[in-house]
């Protein structure tokens, strides 16, 4: 183990990467910070004076160099959602699978820890409620199929090597700052926000009591910090293996009832009058389940997570700073 701790991420220009290095710099001044992003999307080049290096995932040796030394690897680069790998399968495969298995390899071979979120979409439709990681991995889309793979890659290679902990995680809300630069990420509460200050309709596909359980960003980057910190100590036990936990909130609206929650919040705050309309679903590939509760207790109880964020806070917030 490095002293003062030497912890890297990936995908650190991104949204929640950039939330992660911010965090950790405040958090541990004294840590070492390595920063790596292919700027395929994220285009932040420093946080907090950590400068974001260019590596790229999908490059085993140039990876393994720029993880050199590290004892925490939080891994957060992906091609994110499902519209961009049903775009791209081949660079979500890229990314998602060979990337991740190239990031647990390197863990393996240099002995670091890793944290890795494989999203709730890894579960498909679930018949049983509340959610939990011990759930059968039946993804409805090629995004949750990557995130599977990467998933199992890790608890692969971790087993007597590493230890890991990987995150179902809900839905993402909400925005953070880096610098005097706001940065978010096209998110449903997003979408309705901007179409409410822009007196345009609020869409929700159909049937629209699909829900979905939110988790603001910052809580989610907390839970990221509060991993590679425990993290550290396990691997200074020299424990291995990979242990998953979920990470969502009990904020689990229908897009229905998040559509008129926008709508009601925008009259009250900027005296606008939204209306709602439910159209056709485009997608064929959608979770439809009509509620979305998560069980939080390991994540609460290992980590000493809680949530601080709500959602009708947050809309509050964008729709007065608008």
């Amino acid at each position: 183990m490095s002293e003062p701790p030497h912890v890297a991420v990936t995908g650190a220009a991104g949204f929640i990467g950039s939330r992660v290095l911010g965090q950790l710099r405040r958090d541990h001044p004294d840590w070492e910070l390595t920063a790596l992003d292919n700027f395929y999307r994220g285009d932040i080049r420093e946080v907090e004076g950590v400068p974001v290096e260019h590596v790229d995932i999908r490059h085993r040796d140039q990876l393994t160099d720029a993880l050199a030394g590290a004892d925490v690897v939080v891994h957060l680069a992906a091609l994110s959602g499902v519209e961009s790998c049903d775009a791209d399968p081949d660079l979500a495969y890229e990314t998602n699978v060979v990337g991740t298995t190239n990031v647990a390899y390197t863990c393996k071979r240099e002995e670091i820890a890793l944290v890795f979120p494989f999203s709730a979409a890894v579960l498909g439709d679930p018949t049983e409620f509340p959610i939990t990681t011990a759930m059968e991995r039946e993804p409805l889309n090629w995004y949750g199929e990557t995130k599977v793979l990467g998933e199992q890659a890790i608890e692969t290679l971790a087993d007597g090597s590493f230890p890991a902990h990987q995150f179902l995680v809900a839905n993402l809300y909400g925005q953070h700052t880096v610098g005097d630069r706001t940065v978010s990420k096209d998110v449903v509460i997003d979408f309705f926000v901007e179409r409410a200050l822009a007196d345009e309709p609020l869409t929700v596909y159909e049937p629209g009591t699909q829900a979905r359980n939110f988790v603001h960003v910052n809580d989610v980057a907390n839970a990221f910090c509060l991993s590679a910190e425990h993290l550290l100590d396990a691997h200074a036990r020299g424990e291995t293996g990979s242990t998953a936990f979920e990470l969502g909130t009990e904020e689990a609206p229908s897009v229905m009832e998040m559509a008129e929650l926008v709508a009601a919040i925008a009259r009250e705050e900027r005296g606008l009058d939204p209306t709602v309309e439910l159209v056709e679903n485009p997608r064929a590939a959608e979770t439809l389940v009509d509620e979305f509760g998560v069980e939080t207790t390991a994540v609460r109880e290992t980590l000493g997570w809680e949530p601080h964020h709500t959602v009708e806070a947050t809309i509050r917030e964008q729709l007065r700073e608008a």
